[in-house]
């Protein structure tokens, strides 16, 4: 038929009708009353017809245009239909991208995956410190193996743990980087089935927190209470309640309700929200801090801003060296095993650890909130008084 826009607007009986003008053009009218371009044509593999939109999406003068088009492809001894289905290119980022534009950019991405501020803050310093002498600089596609080793091996031996989480972190961002068509595949930090091959198996290590045995903490504790300022308060009151250093560091006074601290699950461990019992001295040391600070919103801090991550091991070291924080974890649940007759299982949910086997998680459903004042009353007593028998007088008292 002799197509205008006006012939086509009329037409309301479905069927098919081509275009006089061009070849292999057809209007379809649907039994909807919607009408499609469409352009049949024969290839080398046989007939075939592509859509070329709706009308009046599309004019007429477009579908011809589009028509003639594809036409000159057909001349050419092409497949319009295999070009349309054809996968897209990927986007390319500049190939010049650097090692460090990327890395940082990276890092920066995943930061909501992570946990805390403090592991992004982790892959940034590594990654500084030891990758970037090297890389920072190089194109993320010139990357090679060799470079890589240029970077772990002088600290393979000397700094293990830290060679082992920065090769880690290395091949993350390098798979981001293949991945994102950056670089091509064969990432050279591959551990297995490659830098296996060129390093040596890295060392086991059983490196525990220093402990501080469990019968020297009332000593410690009594030079601790000797010295002034936020950080030896921040300090005790982890110690007293058997917390991580991270959990007090962040802690808010909207968290206190009462004697009971609860705790976020997005800053514990095990991502639970966790409830501590206080005892009168923790309460004593909160109310201590806010006279110090009294406008924060943190249980400890400095002109409104928490701690700083080494403020409590600077102090711990200044009392005693070659200790941690995180080992008084382990003093108080030594004191529990062997100088008292409370229950595994609620020292266990005391120190807020990932529950075990089946018995225990029937067991630990609630969360012995009462037991577990007790328990930690007897640590508070135990850290000020000493000994086993003068406990046993103190508890008897009470």
């Amino acid at each position: 038929m002799q197509m205008t826009d006006i012939s086509i607007k009329a037409l309301g009986t479905p069927g098919r009708y081509t275009d006089d003008q061009t070849k292999g053009l057809h209007l379809w009218v649907k039994d909807t009353g919607r009408k499609y371009w469409n352009l049949r044509y024969t290839c080398s593999s046989g007939r075939k017809g592509i859509g070329l939109g709706a009308y009046p999406e599309v004019t007429l003068k477009q579908a011809r245009m589009r028509a003639i088009e594809l036409r000159n492809q057909i001349n050419k001894g092409l497949d319009p239909m295999q070009i349309k289905n054809a996968p897209a290119a990927p986007t390319l980022l500049p190939a010049s991208l650097s090692f460090r534009d990327f890395a940082l950019d990276y890092i920066e991405t995943m930061r909501p995956k992570w946990r805390n501020q403090k592991h992004g803050d982790q892959w940034v310093a590594t990654v500084s410190n030891y990758a970037f002498p090297v890389i920072g600089a190089m194109p993320l596609a010139e990357i090679d193996t060799h470079h890589v080793l240029d970077i772990l091996s002088p600290i393979w031996v000397s700094k293990t743990e830290t060679a082992v989480r920065l090769r880690g972190r290395i091949e993350r961002i390098l798979s981001a980087a293949i991945t994102r068509k950056l670089r091509p595949a064969g990432n050279p930090a591959l551990w297995k089935g490659h830098l296996e091959n060129l390093l040596p198996t890295p060392r086991a290590t059983d490196k525990h927190h220093e402990a501080l045995p469990y019968s020297d903490v009332p000593a410690f504790m009594a030079r601790l209470r000797e010295v002034d300022g936020i950080s030896a308060l921040a300090l005790e009151f982890t110690i007293l309640n058997a917390s991580r250093t991270g959990e007090v560091l962040l802690a808010r006074r909207t968290e206190v309700q009462g004697t009971v601290w609860t705790i976020p699950g997005h800053r514990m461990k095990a991502g639970r929200l966790h409830q501590v019992p206080l005892c009168q001295r923790s309460l004593d040391l909160m109310q201590i801090a806010q006279s110090l600070d009294p406008n924060s919103q943190y249980l400890f801090s400095r002109d409104g801003k928490p701690l700083s991550n080494m403020a409590m091991l600077m102090m711990v070291r200044r009392l005693q060296s070659g200790l941690t924080v995180h080992g008084f974890r382990s003093s108080f649940r030594d004191w529990v095993s062997e100088e008292t007759d409370h229950n595994p299982e609620v020292a266990e949910m005391a120190l807020a650890h990932t529950i075990g086997n089946k018995v225990e998680q029937a067991y630990r459903r609630g969360n012995l909130l009462e037991r577990r004042r007790c328990l930690m009353q007897d640590w508070q007593t135990f850290c000020i008084v000493g000994n086993r028998e003068d406990l046993r007088l103190v508890s008897a008292a009470a």
